[in-house]
């Protein structure tokens, strides 16, 4: 009724060695972004590099080598993780918070894309740069926002509580 059921040993554990790169350089994006308590961690950065990585080899086993057929596959991952990047984005009476972790999630999807497509160079340097961008980049927005004069709180959490006619405005 469903045919023969079989797996081919090599194409199974290169699969599961794609998926394993996935997953490896996504840790250290979503450790950071648990380690500052953040709406996406260690849970969700590596399984969105995985399904994107999972999403594009079936793509490459099933519709060979036809550009455009994977070129709708990658929109498709790339609209999907876009959505789940949105839901990153919480809009509060004193700003917009989340609009880092959800550019690094829909990131995170290419770096997942890059490794299916044996492009593991784009993927690193996807990874260092993401990584680099949430560790190192609230300190340069920081010090950008008090150079020029700002003198608001980059962070609406760092922001002293305003009066309570400041809050109605």
């Amino acid at each position: 009724m469903f045919g023969e059921f079989e797996i081919d040993g090599a194409k199974a554990i290169g699969h599961l060695v794609h998926l394993a790169i996935a997953y490896v350089l996504a840790l250290p994006i979503g450790w950071d972004r648990e380690a500052r308590a953040r709406s996406a961690g260690v849970r969700t950065f590596p399984l969105v590099a995985v399904g994107a990585c999972a999403y594009m080899l079936a793509s490459l086993h099933f519709l060979g080598a036809a550009a455009d057929a994977h070129a709708r596959v990658i929109y498709g991952i790339i609209t999907g993780i876009g959505f789940i990047g949105g839901g990153a984005i919480l809009k509060q009476d004193d700003g917009v918070t989340g609009t880092a972790t959800a550019a690094s999630i829909w990131s995170t999807g290419a770096i997942g894309i890059a490794v299916a497509l044996d492009r593991f160079e784009i993927a690193i340097v996807l990874a260092a740069i993401n990584y680099a961008t949430l560790r190192f980049g609230r300190r340069l927005k920081d010090r950008a926002n008090r150079g020029a004069g700002s003198s608001q709180p980059d962070h609406p959490a760092a922001a002293p509580p305003a009066a309570e006619e400041d809050r109605h405005r």
